[in-house]
């Protein structure tokens, strides 16, 4: 088993975050007041659309199709009220391509969510545990 941490750290006095991950890279969040990163629930979107992109576009070339654009669409609902948990998400892949098979693209999502990407299976799973600590 593998662990994955970052860092987060307040950098105004507003509600702007900076998130250094493991890899060493920043991302940049605010609540929208003050418009300089996206919102922690548009990243759990992000989130899902880039590892299940990754997944499927590395699935696709190794059964070697001629993928020309790819491009993931991810809606998320949540409900009105306080934690605004999302109840749904909703991906649509969209491919072009010369002759892409359709049965490929079919088998690649499949993949991608029973077996590969790891933010899928942990968002459908109701098997996560999150706890919190604190440090003064």
């Amino acid at each position: 088993m593998s662990t994955q941490s970052l860092t987060m750290t307040l950098t105004n006095d507003d509600m702007r975050f900076e998130a250094v991950v493991g890899s060493g890279h920043t991302v940049v969040m605010d609540n929208g007041a003050g418009d300089t990163g996206a919102r922690p629930s548009e990243l759990l979107g992000v989130s899902l659309a880039g590892c299940t992109a990754m997944d499927v576009i590395s699935i696709l070339r190794k059964k070697r199709q001629e993928v020309a654009r790819y491009e993931v669409r991810v809606t998320g609902t949540q409900v009105d009220a306080h934690p605004h948990n999302f109840t749904r998400f909703d991906i649509v892949h969209v491919i072009e391509g010369n002759a892409i098979d359709p049965a490929a693209v079919a088998r690649a999502i499949e993949l991608s969510c029973t077996k590969y990407c790891a933010v899928g299976t942990t968002l459908a799973s109701g098997a996560l545990e999150i706890h919190h600590a604190y440090l003064i």
